[in-house]
């Protein structure tokens, strides 16, 4: 098969990995790409928002099936385009998208198919957001309800926390057209888990789970990211819960898309609040994880794209879906001011030697080649990811990786998985 892959992080890169080692494959494409992605496939240029120019690209290449990465396109109707074109597209439609591209729309299917769920209110005003605000007990989470690349959510401690966040989300404009309408809702009281289903529109599996790290700071603590780092198989997620989470909000989810005649095909994302009443949801997402994804492809033994293709053609409950034993862990390397204003530009050397140590896999993200050298162009660059035979062993190979990479800008977190580790953080 020639498989195109749309995107250009850690997770397409990921993807492009676990895709390349599979026997179905003839040829694998990728626009735009990165560094990394260009040692497994031929990237073309193009940007992951033209989706008329994608599809004349997937035509001109002949490509079997497309594979897209960011929730951007999925959005804004991308399989759509390729679906009318011919051209076999794994992930949503626009219409089962609207999981992820609205907040309040999940709300909705949650309420009609009976999901467990944080109490919530939708607001398009600020100031009944904040009459609503001061009738709380406790602060609420702040989400806006578009996408927001990891940004939009926060989860406040204070009420006066949640006003600000109404004002730079509303008013202010931090976020665009993404903040115009918010979410205010419960804020829930366990650990957060993310669990991933293959969908195929009737059927749904599990499909892997991690725990990632959102915050920027150690301990969780400082804003909101795309993710700093993630860990698997996370020890909070016993058989019996990933079960109950199945039957209680992905199947049911899936069912009241199909009613709705808008059936869900591709890969559920369903970020998980695992409370002492049981898993509830906080979102779902309609892609891999990032980087949980890298954490996934790095113990899926199963052959990645023929698991794909067995979403498209209907015959998930046939399929056999194998898993390492081993852990897995990933740890992002940030540009310098990130989330904010990340520095660009800085060199990058050692990838060699990091990709050296023993279980390890370096996947880049904001990185590119600059008359022969690669620099850091973008917030986060890359995620050093690493399996073990315990999550400890693969803790200390992600991060000897991490202290061979050579990158003066760079940081990251050090306590990746403290939780699961049992540690207490610095």
């Amino acid at each position: 098969m020639r498989v195109l892959v749309i995107g250009s992080g850690a997770r397409e890169h990921a993807l492009c990995w676990k895709l390349a080692a599979s026997p179905l494959l003839t040829a694998l494409c990728c626009v735009p790409g990165n560094p990394g992605i260009a040692t497994l496939a031929t990237c073309l240029p193009g940007s992951v928002d033209d989706i008329p120019g994608l599809v004349a690209l997937a035509r001109r290449e002949a490509i079997d099936l497309v594979v897209v990465g960011p929730e951007g396109p999925l959005v804004a109707g991308i399989a759509d385009a390729m679906q009318a074109a011919g051209i076999r597209c794994f992930g949503p439609d626009a219409a089962a998208a609207r999981l992820e591209g609205s907040k309040s729309f999940t709300k909705e299917i949650c309420a009609a198919a009976g999901i467990p769920t944080a109490a919530w209110r939708r607001f398009t005003d600020a100031a009944a957001a904040r009459a609503y605000l001061a009738t709380l007990r406790t602060p609420p989470v702040v989400k806006a309800d578009g996408l927001a690349a990891g940004k939009g959510v926060v989860v406040a401690t204070t009420h006066e926390e949640a006003e600000v966040a109404i004002a730079e989300f509303m008013e202010v404009g931090r976020l665009g057209a993404a903040g115009r309408a918010l979410v205010l809702e419960e804020r829930l009281v366990g650990e957060e888990v993310s669990l991933f289903a293959l969908c195929d529109g009737a059927h749904a599996i599990a499909f892997g789970a991690a725990q990632d790290h959102k915050a920027v700071g150690e301990g969780d603590t400082g804003p909101n990211t795309g993710g700093m780092g993630a860990y698997g198989p996370p020890p909070a997620l016993t058989s019996a819960l990933e079960q109950a989470a199945m039957e209680r909000i992905v199947r049911p989810a899936l069912a009241e898309m199909a009613r709705r005649g808008t059936p869900f095909r591709g890969i559920l994302f369903a970020g998980l609040m695992l409370t002492a009443e049981g898993p509830k949801l906080i979102e779902f997402n309609v892609r891999f994880g990032d980087p949980e994804c890298e954490v996934l492809m790095l113990r899926l033994r199963s052959d990645l794209l023929a698991a794909l293709v067995a979403a498209m053609d209907g015959e998930l409950l046939s399929f056999d879906v194998r898993w390492s034993p081993d852990a897995a862990i990933s740890v992002v390397l940030a540009a310098r001011g990130y989330p904010a204003r990340p520095a660009s530009g800085g060199v990058i050397s050692g990838l060699d030697a990091a990709g050296a140590v023993a279980g390890a896999q370096v996947f880049h993200a904001g990185t590119a080649m600059q008359d022969g050298v690669l620099v850091a162009r973008g917030g986060r660059v890359l995620a050093v990811s690493a399996t073990g035979t315990t999550l400890a062993d693969a803790a200390r190979a992600a991060y000897a990786a991490v202290d061979r990479v050579v990158w003066a800008d760079g940081f990251c977190r050090r306590d990746i998985g403290w939780r699961a580790l049992g540690r207490t953080p610095t």
